[in-house]
């Protein structure tokens, strides 16, 4: 049962998937860790963004109300998370200013233009060669382009230093990958959250 609802937490589907999101959704520290987290990367009204794993479509509905202009994307592998988020999202999805699309990071879609922005919570660890998919990730963003990893450690007794190991771990993968101007923010809750924010040099891969 345990390894069951694991799954489920990661790649969410019938009708335990749609408790999960539901759950999700309305779990005040998830949603208070979202906004937070999109909050960070100050986000302007022209600017093209992108959440890697959005869930139930909070980080996404916060990134619709500030880029006003521009175009909110969104992948997930979880066709009940894409159903939910887009239901949360109707009036931007009908708008054309949110693009909510069933992918995985080991399989982009294209986003057209760079972006400037790409936020991912509590997924980097599921992803399958972590550092390749973030020059993957860096080569879709504008010259100086912003990224943020986010991760609040949900593994039995975690603690404080917990979430400052899974930080440096980010850390060290993003520096790999080619990022720079590392920079970490803390949001304490039980356990902390960690974000860690980055930019993009050059945009040239490397």
């Amino acid at each position: 049962m345990i390894r069951y609802l694991v799954r489920q937490a990661h790649h969410p589907r019938g009708i335990v998937g749609w408790a999960n999101g539901w759950m999700f959704a309305h779990r005040p520290s998830n949603r208070k860790r979202n906004i937070w987290a999109v909050s960070l990367l100050d986000v302007q009204p022209t600017d093209r963004v992108l959440e890697i794993g959005f869930g139930p479509g909070i980080a996404i509905a916060e990134f619709a109300g500030r880029a006003t202009r521009g175009h909110v994307f969104g992948i997930d592998h979880s066709h009940a998370m894409v159903r939910r988020a887009a239901r949360r999202n109707a009036a931007a999805v009908r708008a054309h200013r949110v693009h909510l699309t069933h992918a995985s990071v080991e399989r982009l879609p294209s986003f057209g233009d760079p972006l400037d922005a790409i936020l991912a919570v509590n997924s980097v660890g599921f992803w399958l060669d972590p550092v390749e998919r973030l020059r993957e990730l860096r080569r879709l963003l504008r010259p100086a382009g912003r990224i943020a990893l986010v991760s609040q450690p949900r593994c039995p007794g975690a603690t404080r230093d917990t979430t400052a190991q899974a930080a440096q771990e980010l850390q060290n993968m993003l520096t790999q990958a080619g990022f720079t101007h590392l920079r970490v923010e803390t949001l304490e809750l039980d356990p902390p959250v960690a974000c860690v924010l980055a930019n993009n040099p050059t945009g040239i891969p490397s």
